[in-house]
């Protein structure tokens, strides 16, 4: 049980964590003792974590009104009105050429993996100053490193990343702790599975070639259980170290950091050779040199 010096039981809540790393990560704090709070928009999925003494709230983080809701809850649940750890989980993926994104596609993907996590923060900030607590964020690796395909979801992780390192700073001052949890490769369900659109600049065999090799990247690559990356971050949340970017998954340390020394020219190379992008750029001189002759 973990117990603060007035007898109260630390408490958390995770978004996202119906799946994944959110449900591992409510799992391993709960056995550690806190009271966790699991929230989501599919309740029945939860359902198994009440086993362990979770509590599973329902969450849309891209609706105000379910976020408001939710801040009711707590406020009337919460003891002394402190929460020890908010952890920012909810995302999802968008693989898709950058030249196909559609509106709803970039506003849902900018809702769920940024914005959403802003607006949680904001309506619960006062709970975790309360407590002295931490607010975690679940970043990406693309947030450092360009991977083809997935512009807006770069975009996305890129973002949340640096209004978490802005947070820190911001929030220093009462005694909150802001960490950015920049994450390699973890084995979840959650890669996009759309194919190319029809019509699309890149529809044709060697880029969906491509397209396959990077939506498959973490699956493809010995992915970290999801259970041994809770155990990891929970383990940097009870150092108490005034932690910023901590790198965690597979390859998240070592690309992590590599991607923020090597020159721009070396990772781009790496990843024409990584995700086969020769033969895409090699199709498209073909068919622009028999589009001119034709012309």
């Amino acid at each position: 049980m973990v117990i603060t010096s007035d007898e109260r039981q630390k408490t958390a809540l995770i978004t996202g964590a119906s799946s994944g790393i959110g449900y591992s990560i409510a799992k391993e704090l709960a056995s550690r003792g806190y009271r966790v709070y699991a929230a989501a928009r599919r309740l029945e999925a939860m359902e198994p974590l009440k086993a362990f003494g979770i509590t599973p709230v329902r969450l849309d983080v891209s609706q105000l009104d379910s976020v408001i809701e939710l801040k009711e809850l707590l406020g009337k649940e919460l003891i002394d009105s402190k929460l020890d750890i908010l952890y920012n989980n909810a995302g999802q993926s968008c693989t898709i050429p950058t030249t196909d994104v559609t509106d709803a596609q970039l506003e849902q993907a900018f809702q769920t993996n940024t914005i959403g996590a802003i607006r949680v923060t904001r309506e619960l900030v006062k709970f975790v100053i309360n407590a002295k607590g931490t607010i975690l964020f679940t970043s990406s690796l693309v947030s450092i490193v360009p991977f083809p395909f997935s512009s807006i979801y770069c975009a996305t992780k890129a973002a949340l990343s640096q209004y978490s390192r802005v947070l820190h700073l911001e929030l220093k001052g009462f005694g909150v702790r802001v960490i950015n949890v920049v994450t390699g490769g973890v084995k979840t369900d959650g890669h996009d599975t759309r194919p190319i659109p029809q019509g699309s600049l890149f529809d044709f065999e060697e880029a969906r070639t491509a397209f396959e090799s990077r939506k498959y990247m973490s699956k493809n690559n010995e992915p970290m259980a999801p259970g041994v990356y809770a155990k990891q971050v929970v383990n940097d949340i009870e150092s108490g170290k005034d932690l910023i970017d901590v790198y965690r998954g597979t390859w998240g340390f070592v690309l992590g950091h590599f991607a923020q020394l090597a020159p721009r020219w070396l990772i781009e190379w790496i990843l024409v050779l990584k995700f086969k992008i020769n033969p895409v750029y090699k199709k498209i001189r073909q068919r622009d040199e028999v589009n001119l002759h034709l012309d």
